[in-house]
């Protein structure tokens, strides 16, 4: 009796052209230093709330509209030149920089919404590290579908970071354009404007 076979590759064929891991890992790297300013930006809003600072500023002709876009400027500047940094060091701008630093950016802005989430639940400082770890671990998984294909499946899609990770994995390991990502920058602004929004909301009713 004879026997046919047939062969059917799921995804694209990697055959012959793997990805090596220290490129692989650059969107990890890039996503690590983004929530360790978050965890920095948290734990500053924080202090200020214990020592009062804000209050205090708050009693002068600055208003809370202007506290917070100062807050957000900060917490977007610093998160993006970081990891801009970063990205020049490991190679991550050989290839679409401006794509790139694009997307950095808007991570940028999500992660700073999460810091003002963080820092609006926080009561100490204690508490920003314990909401701070598990932000990491949880952002930190889509990055494991990248290191280990296979890992994760399709649900891994409802956490923001994923738009993040797949976009830099997308251009710097496959040479993505703009078509090819746009919607994942979309996916990508649209959750970091409404983390911005969500976190600037709760800090303004704490500060009241």
């Amino acid at each position: 009796m004879r026997v046919g076979a047939s062969e059917e590759i799921l995804g694209p064929d990697m055959t012959g052209i793997q990805i090596p891991l220290r490129d692989r890992m650059i969107p990890l790297f890039a996503l690590f230093v983004l929530m360790t300013e978050t965890m920095g930006l948290a734990t500053l809003i924080t202090e200020e709330f214990e020592r009062r600072t804000l209050q205090a500023l708050l009693v002068t002709p600055l208003r809370i509209e202007g506290l917070m876009l100062s807050k957000s400027i900060t917490g977007v500047g610093l998160a993006f030149i970081q990891v801009m940094l970063l990205m020049a060091v490991i190679g991550g701008l050989r290839y679409q920089p401006v794509l790139v630093l694009s997307t950095l950016l808007l991570g940028a802005l999500l992660v700073t919404g999460i810091g003002f989430m963080m820092a609006s639940a926080a009561k100490d400082l204690m508490s920003v590290s314990a909401w701070g770890i598990f932000a990491m671990l949880v952002l930190l998984i889509p990055s494991f579908g990248i290191l280990f294909p296979g890992v994760v499946s399709q649900w891994v899609k409802v956490i923001p970071s994923y738009y993040l990770v797949d976009t830099m994995h997308q251009v710097v390991n496959f040479r993505s354009g703009w078509s090819g990502v746009w919607q994942n920058l979309f996916v990508l602004f649209a959750f970091g404007a409404a983390f911005v929004w969500i976190g600037t909301m709760a800090l303004r009713r704490r500060l009241r």
